[in-house]
């Protein structure tokens, strides 16, 4: 018997906010390489998962999740340019994954799909969060409503955070790349920086541990990242790295709560991801934060280039 041709290519992972995309993306590569919080548009930035198998390997485009534009009056310029992000990651991909809430379907999940039947690429539905259904057949008229009038190359029940479906989804995925070798490194898992991912990791403590708007007036930039070869001379076995964050935010009463009584809000920010640090890291990690104000950045497109969003 021959063996089965090995397949490679891009998949853009597309959805509403918040229905478990980089979840499922930081399950199927078996790392983490997406921040998630329980909020709404956690993500906010294009990022390459990189999954490798046997017999495969699926480079996942993680995108902002795309939601209905209220018009220019009220959609900020981050949130246009997340919509111009996520739409933008479907140029040049081989097939998609919608990924909707299990018993929901809403307006954006149709916005969704709809961008992605544009593309002309095949549409691949998981429907995550089925561990929240102990009876799974009471899924089958939800399933069989989510195919009714809709193109899917196929349909997985899953959940991405008890990691469950996943092997069937990979493998339909992988059935639809091209023949082609690896186009990443087996042990490759992200095309994003330390430096990045420093930051992201700073975010995501923002993102779980404040009140439910504040989060969204605030931004990281890495000022420093160096790696501390003198903790080697100094009898340690390993490097550590300096790493230095500003968290920016809109005004300056979200700079006071952001810091906290006697600045403990803003040490537990610090402890939470300097551990996230050096878990992905595997190295010591010297973290320092600081707060400041920009007033209206989140609306200012000259702002948001400078923190690096892109689209």
């Amino acid at each position: 018997m021959t063996a089965s041709p090995y397949r490679a290519g891009h998949v853009a992972v597309l959805g509403r906010p918040n229905v478990g995309k980089s979840t499922l993306i930081n399950a199927l590569v078996g790392a983490k390489v997406s921040i998630v919080s329980p909020r709404p548009q956690t993500t906010r930035h294009r990022l390459l998962g990189i999954a490798t198998f046997p017999d495969g390997q699926l480079v996942l485009v993680d995108t902002p999740g795309i939601h209905a534009d209220k018009g220019k009056a009220t959609a900020s310029a981050m949130h246009r340019m997340m919509n111009r992000a996520a739409r933008g990651a479907l140029e040049g991909v081989d097939a998609a994954v919608l990924v909707v809430r299990a018993g929901q379907w809403s307006d954006e999940d149709t916005l969704a799909y709809a961008a992605l039947k544009d593309a002309g690429i095949p549409v691949t539905l998981a429907v995550n969060q089925v561990d929240r259904y102990p009876d799974k057949t009471a899924l089958l008229p939800y399933l069989k409503d989510a195919a009714d009038g809709r193109d899917f190359a196929s349909i997985h029940p899953i959940s991405a955070l008890k990691r469950s479906g996943l092997q069937p989804l990979a493998k339909a995925l992988i059935a639809q790349m091209p023949e082609q070798p690896a186009l990443y490194e087996d042990d490759d898992i992200t095309d994003r920086s330390q430096r990045f991912l420093a930051g992201e990791l700073v975010r995501e403590q923002l993102m779980r541990q404040l009140g439910a708007e504040l989060p969204y007036a605030t931004t990281v930039e890495i000022e420093r990242f160096e790696e501390d070869v003198s903790s080697k001379k100094k009898g340690h076995s390993e490097p550590m790295f300096r790493i230095g964050a500003v968290i920016w935010v809109e005004r300056d009463s979200q700079k006071a709560i952001v810091i906290g009584k006697g600045g403990a809000r803003l040490r537990e920010i610090g402890t939470k991801a300097r551990q996230q640090m050096e878990r992905m890291f595997g190295v010591k990690v010297f973290l320092e934060t600081w707060v400041r104000v920009r007033e209206g950045w989140s609306d200012d497109e000259a702002a948001l280039k400078a923190f690096g969003y892109s689209e």
